[in-house]
């Protein structure tokens, strides 16, 4: 009994960390998507584990482990009544482990949100919010648990002799298909391609948000991998499967980053974490059937895979924004393949058969890639099948002009970053709603101070407006008070002059178009401070003989008006209390 709750308790936890890579793909898809689509993509990841969780309850389970009729599962399919006896049986040890029931669903039910959420983000940034939901029903509902029970639910591929161990093909390489179908039938994002065929970059928002993201899914793959063993009984099982899929990890992050200096000419970032990811798939299938010097070298690969899946995709013209197909589906594949390759019999007690470097012949090789192809066949035909018939009822891609303001605002209603800045109340103890910085109680109109008609003065009134970087501004802002300067507006702007901005700018392999800078716009009026002084003023504070020392645009004001107590002219442009 002791060694039930233990099994249990792990299983629980392992389960836990795949949930919260959920987490983690919404960050990384968010981060490198456009920051007008972060409420879109982020409510996706949301809805799309609801979705899959009641589709897998409702029907996907009992389609996966019903049974061991070849193709589908046919028992007990209704899985929200009465907990059927054939998954209590004893003597069936559902799944391999004699662990609580209940357990052993939930754990299948995050690893069947997994492979819906990878869809997300290769169609992001144009899918329709609510034939997404609808095809990720489907996926769960059917298509995964087909797929699952082929080589997870005594199916036929199973019966072969198939292996995968934690989901290299059930999850990834299944999900990678049904991204590709709808990266597919969507089409790529406007502006993608140029006229001459040509990928064009669409950087991320927020490669910070990408980062933290890779983190989460990082952390989650220790409970994907080693959780799959479905028991701590043998611990040294447990340790070798977590050695292996961090291994492959970090040689995918050293390989990606290498490989893409090598390719692009700069350490990409973006392929660095995709090199991250693509170790842990790669490795995923394999993870308890290799040992760790080869766990070292299908991280080498997936790392250098990616990259190169990365740029063909987009040479295909296949929009995949955040690169899940070139992950997921690719490394899935190549994992896969790989068991018949380097699988060892005994390297952990879960291992069964050698692959062809151990003595095995073809025949575990053969297995891996008929399972694969058939995987391939049904997942890619059964996803595009969905997509298209969505795309002739309700439609899958959101209007132009969505696409083009963001589906945040089409979709959505609302942003995640809103450009203006709301009220703050504070609740004291006593219940009472403190504004802070009140504003001053306005004058009555009848008591405002009659208009002071000063424009016609002869007094010239200039505005100069000062375009500098941000590391002058304290400078400039000094030199200016100086001279009796302390009224100005300062403005975040973006621009270049003649030397065109920064050297060229490079995303997952594509030349950046935009070659902005980030500036300060100061604008200043003056009256009384002569228009040389100013001018001489800024001078001294900018000027070092390179570029960037920033520009001046004078002119001349028409009026001033000063809305509180309606002064115009010079008048207005002075504080009076």
């Amino acid at each position: 009994m002791s060694q039930v709750i233990i099994d249990t308790f792990w299983v629980m936890l392992a389960a836990f960390l795949v949930f919260w890579m959920n987490l983690g793909f919404a960050s990384v898809e968010s981060g490198m998507a456009r920051s007008k689509n972060t409420v879109n993509i982020l409510s996706k990841n949301f809805i799309v584990f609801a979705v899959s969780s009641l589709g897998f309850m409702l029907l996907g389970f009992g389609l996966m482990f019903g049974g061991d009729n070849p193709f589908v599962g046919t028992r007990n399919l209704w899985i929200l009544g009465d907990i059927p006896a054939y998954y209590t049986n004893p003597d069936t040890l559902l799944l391999g482990s004699p662990i609580t029931f209940w357990v052993k669903f939930f754990w299948q039910l995050v690893f069947c949100g997994t492979a819906a959420t990878i869809v997300s983000g290769a169609v992001a940034e144009r899918v329709k919010y609510v034939a997404f939901i609808i095809f990720s029903f489907a996926l769960t509902l059917v298509i995964y648990p087909i797929v699952g029970h082929w080589i997870w639910g005594g199916g036929w591929l199973a019966k072969l002799g198939f292996q995968d161990f934690a989901g290299g093909t059930v999850v990834h390489s299944l999900g990678g298909w049904a991204a590709l179908a709808g990266a597919i039938l969507l089409g790529p994002r406007i502006g993608k391609y140029g006229k001459d065929g040509k990928p064009r970059a669409i950087p991320g928002h927020n490669m910070s948000l990408a980062v933290i993201g890779v983190f989460v899914l990082w952390l989650g793959w220790f409970g994907f991998n080693p959780g799959s063993t479905l028991s701590f009984a043998n611990p040294d099982d447990v340790a070798h499967v977590l050695l292996t899929t961090n291994t492959a990890a970090i040689v995918g992050i050293l390989m990606s980053t290498v490989t893409s200096w090598l390719k692009i000419g700069k350490p990409d970032l973006g392929m660095t974490i995709n090199g991250c990811l693509a170790g842990l798939v790669i490795i995923t299938p394999s993870a308890a059937y290799v040992s760790i010097p080869v766990s070292l070298l299908l991280g080498a690969i997936g790392g250098v895979a990616v990259v190169f899946a990365v740029l063909a995709f987009d040479r295909a013209k296949i929009d995949d924004p955040v690169g899940a197909t070139s992950v997921h589906l690719a490394c899935g594949i190549l994992g896969t393949l790989a068991i018949g390759f380097f699988a060892k019999e005994g390297i952990t007690t879960l291992s069964p058969a050698n692959g062809l470097f151990y003595g095995g012949g073809l025949g575990l090789l053969g297995i891996q890639a008929f399972g694969a192809l058939a995987v391939a066949v049904f997942g890619f035909a059964a996803s595009a099948l969905v997509w298209f018939v969505l795309k002739k009822t309700i439609g899958i891609r959101v209007t132009a002009q969505e696409e083009i303001d963001g589906l945040d605002i089409g979709e959505h209603g609302n942003k995640a970053y809103p450009d203006f800045a709301a009220a703050v109340s504070i609740l004291a103890d006593d219940d009472e709603v403190i504004t802070v910085n009140p504003p001053k109680p306005a004058i009555p109109v009848e008591q405002a101070i009659p208009i002071v008609n000063t424009a016609g003065s002869g007094e010239k009134i200039t505005k100069v407006s000062i375009i500098t970087g941000y590391d002058r501004l304290s400078k400039l802002q000094e030199s200016l008070e100086a001279i009796g300067i302390t009224g100005m507006t300062i403005t975040s702007v973006m621009g270049y002059g003649m030397q065109k901005g920064y050297p060229r700018e490079y995303y997952r392999g594509a030349p950046v178009e935009t070659k902005l800078l980030p500036k300060a716009q100061l604008d200043i009026v003056i009256c009384k401070v002569p228009v040389p002084t100013l001018v001489d003023a800024v001078k001294r504070a900018l000027y070092t003989g390179n570029f960037g020392d920033g520009k001046l645009f004078i002119s001349n004001v028409e009026n001033v008006i000063k809305v509180r107590t309606g002064e115009e002219g010079y008048g207005a442009l002075q504080d009076k209390a």
